[in-house]
């Protein structure tokens, strides 16, 4: 089974004093890229979300947003600063005097200043919030999880018809170069006889140059080895697991080959199925990019 890198999950708890919901998603990325916002009540418990993720997702970009909702009403405590109030008070008396202006100074006043009235509620005990926060976590790496390993499937199955299609390129390739050879014999054999006649031609001599040329376009090794990388990479995709690397490494090996059939080829047919090795090769890696 594979993984997709791309995913997203959604998990919540609900209680009736609060809410904490959790949202998980995430696009492809080379290593585990990992981003939480938190609401700053809760800052406190980042490393240990942070901890818990990792073990669940080894590579892509994640986002995971965290939200607090609170559902019943909080108990809310007004502080007074008396020192930031009495400096507002003696800055006010100094104007007064210096502008010599009338002081009108209040209390009401005196209390829009900023900083001088503050709200705050009280704190929830994060040792009560910590256990909900960690199941709406884990009920979005759930969902995360499952949405991973659906995409995974449909990459598994796209990657498999390509090389489906490379193999059936190959085939091609491999029932044409004996037929190429012949062709080449026939073309050497017919030139040599328009130029010498029939009673100067050296078969030993005909034969040595189909041999040479045979080398210089045989491909029996760069086939041999792509069917081997394709068998490698169908190994891999049945295995599963954190696999993205070495498709992606296994994909390199596959367009070298590629590569050098294309530079050799010195038939029409030949080169056509050559590029549509690479187009097909380039394909799954891009396809592989998303694979965990």
């Amino acid at each position: 089974m594979i993984k997709s890198m791309t995913g997203f999950g959604r998990g919540e708890y609900v209680s009736d004093e609060y809410k904490v919901t959790v949202e998980v998603k995430a696009v492809n990325h080379r290593y585990c890229d990992l981003s939480i916002k938190l609401p700053r009540k809760l800052n406190s418990l980042e490393r240990k979300l942070r901890s818990y993720i990792k073990k669940a997702v080894s590579r892509g970009k994640l986002d995971v947003y965290v939200s607090f909702e609170e559902l019943s009403e909080r108990t809310v405590v007004v502080s007074l600063s008396e020192a930031v109030s009495r400096q507002y008070y003696d800055a006010c008396m100094r104007l007064s005097d210096m502008l010599d202006i009338p002081d009108d100074l209040t209390a009401m006043r005196l209390a829009r200043m900023p900083e001088v009235l503050t709200l705050t509620e009280e704190d929830r005990d994060l040792i009560e919030l910590e256990p909900h926060l960690m199941a709406a976590l884990k009920q979005a790496l759930g969902q995360f999880a499952d949405s991973r390993i659906s995409e995974g499937r449909h990459l598994e199955e796209d990657i498999a018809g390509k090389l489906s299609e490379m193999e059936a390129n190959i085939l091609t390739i491999e029932k044409r170069y004996p037929l190429m050879l012949a062709d080449y014999r026939k073309k050497l054999l017919d030139k040599v006889t328009e130029l010498l006649g029939e009673s100067s031609i050296d078969e030993n001599r005909i034969a040595t140059e189909v041999v040479i040329y045979a080398d210089k376009i045989c491909v029996d090794e760069e086939t041999v080895r792509l069917r081997s990388h394709i068998k490698h990479m169908k190994d891999e995709l049945e295995a599963g697991g954190t696999i993205g690397r070495k498709l992606d490494f296994i994909a390199q090996e596959m367009n070298r080959e590629a590569n050098t059939i294309l530079s050799k080829a010195n038939d029409m047919e030949i080169s056509n199925c050559a590029i549509d090795l690479k187009t097909e090769i380039e394909k799954i890696r891009e396809q592989v990019q998303n694979i965990e």
